[in-house]
């Protein structure tokens, strides 16, 4: 009964609008009043929640990716993706894909992509004479590639809360970014022939030389990132700090575009996004514990090995929930209810936890994507100056091919696995 009115609270806080750390904290602490659990168990689970050395890499990967964007370092990534691939048929949606694909490993987050690079790609697609539609579409769409691609704020909530090497999730996520970026430029050619969009200036070789140059220092930023982990040079935590420094370097010792008053509010930004995720963290934890002390995870287990005991069955009912979930829930709040309930039905059917990873982040990716939480779609309405049904429409058709890669990934795991065991194993 009293587990029963944890969710019920829960949904009734979120449909009032209730922000979702205060509705995960509260509905947990009506579940400890009613079962009679001592107080000093919310407050144990919240510090221990937020109590990891790993997670010190969220407000630093935050902080990289908001210098980045303040330094000016977007515009150079958009013009020498330009370069690189608006020869093709339709070319700004194909360097929307990958200026996405870049600046990937160096925000991790999509939120930040939609909201950095949207603005530029969005305009430049319309001055160029494309839809409105698929302006904001092919956007929103490539922006769910950053999060895949290292470095990965989620992927580092899901290490920590799966106890999963961080290190072997990033290099994990590098093949499926990909693969999705393949698919999304598939999927622009496929429009483009439809709608006739023209190219965007032919092929240039002397152009693609100079925008690289220009481009240069920042493009080492993920080999800065991944190759430092990969190498053992530095853990995934120490790695954020690395970015950090690097993209100061870059800001002012070389650009010389960020100044105090830059920093200033940089730093604000970040405290400000940092702590609202590490607030979700630990009310989550509450949440979670209180799954576990149920033992949720093996009654929904039970539940599904009485339907199937299928490793490929059971995958398709769990990312089926995590598709559901990422729909009404934050990304970072989905993480860390998710995880305990998810691992072990995961290793009870053998199922490898990196390549589980992939996918529930994938999949809580295309949630970012879908109403009526979305935030990615929220972010575009700003930038691009239209409705949310505008920008929810114009959504749709691409998570075709994000949805394909997701099937692929959960059909054929050594697309995931397979780099990790190469590095790591």
């Amino acid at each position: 009964m009293a587990l029963a009115l944890l969710f019920v609270f829960l949904v009734l806080f979120l449909v009032m609008g209730v922000p979702v750390a205060v509705s995960l904290g509260a509905a947990s602490l009506i579940y400890v009043l009613i079962a009679g659990v001592p107080d000093v168990v919310v407050l144990h689970n919240m510090v221990a929640g937020v109590d990891s050395f790993p997670l010190l890499a969220i407000p630093f990967f935050i902080l990289a990716g908001h210098l980045m964007n303040t330094g000016g370092i977007t515009a150079k990534i958009f013009t020498f993706a330009r370069s690189l691939v608006g020869w093709l048929p339709g070319g700004l949606g194909h360097v929307n894909v990958g200026a996405s694909v870049i600046f990937a490993g160096m925000s991790g987050a999509a939120v930040a992509d939609a909201g950095g690079l949207g603005n530029v790609e969005i305009k430049a697609m319309r001055d160029a004479g494309y839809d409105s539609d698929f302006a904001v579409g092919v956007t929103a769409a490539s922006s769910t590639i950053g999060p895949i691609i290292p470095p990965s704020l989620p992927l580092v909530i899901y290490g920590v809360m799966a106890s999963v090497s961080i290190g072997e999730l990033f290099a994990a996520g590098l093949v499926p970014g990909l693969l999705m970026a393949v698919a999304l430029m598939i999927m622009v050619a496929w429009y483009s022939m439809r709608r006739n969009y023209p190219k965007d200036g032919g092929f240039d070789l002397c152009a693609l030389w100079h925008t690289f140059r220009a481009a240069f220092l920042p493009l080492l930023t993920p080999v800065i990132i991944v190759g430092g982990i990969a190498t053992g040079a530095f853990t995934p935590t120490e790695a954020a700090v690395a970015a950090v420094f690097y993209a100061l370097f870059l800001g002012v010792g070389v650009y010389r575009t960020l100044n105090w008053r830059h920093l200033l509010r940089v730093s604000m930004d970040t405290i400000e996004t940092s702590a609202a995720i590490l607030m979700i963290v630990a009310a989550a934890a509450i949440f979670a514990w209180i799954l576990t002390a149920n033992q949720a995870a093996a009654v929904l287990g039970n539940a599904m090995l009485g339907i199937t005991d299928s490793k490929i069955g059971i995958l398709f009912m769990m990312m089926l929930l995590v598709l559901v979930i990422g729909m009404f829930m934050e990304t970072i709040a989905a993480i860390t209810i998710l995880v305990p309930v998810l691992i072990p039905i995961a290793s009870t059917v053998g199922i490898d936890p990196v390549h589980l990873g992939i996918l529930v982040i994938l999949n809580l990716m295309i949630g970012l994507l879908t109403p009526p939480i979305g935030m990615v779609l929220y972010v575009l309405a700003e930038v691009a100056n239209v409705r949310f049904e505008d920008c929810v429409r114009a959504t749709m058709p691409f998570l075709i091919p994000l949805l394909a890669v997701l099937f692929l990934i959960m059909v054929f795991p050594q697309i995931a696995l397979w780099l990790p065991q190469v590095v790591y194993r």
